[in-house]
């Protein structure tokens, strides 16, 4: 099939190289319009623009993509596909292509519709997530299901390893839909709205913790908010983040977010509404993440701190 690709990030580059490589043609993509980095102030394309440039696929970067309508539609592409693209589709661009517009999302849908399913997934200690491919609608992730799949989630993954996980699993089910489309043996099954839940786009406050939460709870979040947000706390006027953790078993009444264990050889042990989490590796302001024993080694917290 003839293919136009709606993508921008890690993920989507990641499903655009599976398709790239399989017997379909990828027409051109279409990708959000070069951003200013936060940290370095450079503008740097999208890793699908910087795919699309290297395997020589023309390159769109509309602000609004209904205002390339007509562009797309001169390219005579059999289909749409897109895979964490970040813009709603209006109408005229949903129904460009004879067999419309298909969407790649990381979640078992009608689960985690919306802009996080990754880690709204792990934060919820699901046992379990996937991908699902479904024909895109108006309305956001709410279409018909062609195919699914999933993958186990043990409890000690971050987002970013799960994150690899989907986005190769995603690639290889986005081609398979598309041979299934092409061959006429594709089937679109309703999803059920009263299963259905949403996540937000996630902003930096969301890594905020709350030790009132259980330990096993706060421990979710900081494997679902690896990388951004991050999971923080405060102490002495200083942000600390806590890249690695694991709820641990130690008995005491103390407040939440106190401080119960204050170790440079074993790191450091914060109580929580239920239980108590052991900082594993932590990352200081400006610094580098490292062993919350080698952390405290130049920068104590000692016992009986209460973290804010």
């Amino acid at each position: 099939m003839k293919v136009i690709f709606l993508g921008t990030g890690e993920f989507s580059a990641a499903v655009l190289e599976r398709v790239y490589a399989s017997r379909h043609s990828v027409l051109a993509v279409v990708t959000q319009p070069d951003r200013i980095n936060g940290r370095h102030k450079k503008i740097v394309p999208s890793p699908v623009s910087l795919f699309a440039a290297e395997k020589g696929i023309k390159i769109f970067k509309f602000e609004r993509i209904g205002d390339g309508a007509e562009e797309l539609k001169n390219l005579g592409a059999d289909i749409m596909l897109t895979a964490s693209y970040g813009q709603l589709l209006p109408d005229k661009i949903l129904s460009l292509t004879p067999y419309g517009v298909i969407n790649t999302h990381a979640s078992l849908l009608p689960k985690y519709r919306g802009a996080s399913p990754i880690q709204a997934a792990i934060a919820a200690g699901e046992k379990e997530t996937g991908v699902t491919i479904m024909k895109t609608v108006k309305k956001m992730d709410a279409g018909d299901v062609i195919c699914a799949a999933k993958i186990a989630l043990d409890g000690s993954e971050n987002s970013a390893e799960c994150f690899e996980k989907l986005a190769l699993l995603a690639g290889e089910l986005v081609v398979k839909a598309l041979d299934d489309i092409e061959s006429g043996s594709a089937t679109y099954t309703p999803q059920d709205e009263s299963q259905a839940t949403y996540c937000k786009k996630l902003e930096k406050a969301d890594g905020k913790l709350d030790f009132s939460m259980s330990a096993e709870k706060i421990n979710d979040l900081v494997r679902a908010y690896y990388g951004f947000p991050g999971t923080y706390f405060y102490f002495n006027g200083k942000t600390i983040k806590i890249i690695r953790s694991r709820p641990v078993d130690i008995a005491g009444a103390e407040k939440p977010g106190t401080v119960v264990v204050s170790d440079p050889k074993k790191g450091f042990v914060i109580r929580c509404g239920a239980g108590a989490l052991e900082a594993l590796v932590v990352q200081g302001e400006g610094g580098k993440a490292m062993p919350s024993g080698d952390y405290l080694r130049g920068h104590p917290i000692p016992f009986g701190s209460v973290l804010e």
